[in-house]
């Protein structure tokens, strides 16, 4: 296997039938990766009747030049918790650079700069996020049902996040219509 950090800046797609009904289709940005875990937020499914307004009005921000964006599903972990992937182009007190490919904050800042028309120029958000902890996702790995594509920007802000999946496939060349949920036994 490649060095501990090889899925940091990568989308992590999970094939239908994975087993964990959380991950199907997932689509997951991973923004890090080492020797004591990784982190990823989902960016191929929305959270039903949440827009950033509301999500906005909840911290008592006015929603100002922001639109009325969705919210993204970011994952199991913490749902409670918000996060944005963005553009590189801003950056707040926590924001960390993901392998120099786009940018993820955790803090309040980031929406009132998104809200105030003075945030990055592409973003998302998201509520929650998927982790695993040490070797678990390299153990997740080697069983069936995971690939890792090449993401950047143009994957994560250019496309709708009903066709993250997809597009990621695509990128490393497989048609994931032709993908089987099932492994093959001997």
């Amino acid at each position: 296997m490649e060095s501990a950090a090889f899925l940091t800046g990568q989308l992590l797609l999970a094939l239908p039938g994975i087993g964990d009904p959380r991950f199907e289709r997932a689509a997951i940005a991973m923004c890090a990766h080492d020797e004591n875990g990784a982190i990823g937020i989902g960016t191929g499914a929305l959270i039903a009747d949440l827009g950033l307004h509301e999500l906005l009005a909840q911290f008592e921000i006015e929603p100002g030049l922001a639109p009325d964006a969705p919210v993204h599903f970011g994952g199991p972990v913490e749902p409670q918790r918000g996060f944005v992937l963005h553009s590189s182009d801003w950056a707040g007190q926590d924001t960390i650079d993901v392998a120099g490919r786009w940018s993820l904050s955790g803090t309040i800042d980031v929406l009132r700069a998104i809200a105030e028309g003075k945030g990055p120029s592409r973003w998302l958000v998201a509520l929650g996020y998927a982790g695993w902890g040490a070797g678990q996702l390299e153990g997740e790995l080697t069983r069936h049902g995971w690939f890792n594509a090449p993401a950047d920007a143009d994957l994560l802000f250019g496309s709708a996040p009903a066709k993250r999946w997809e597009s990621g496939f695509k990128r490393i060349g497989i048609d994931p219509r032709m993908l089987g949920s099932e492994t093959g036994r001997a």
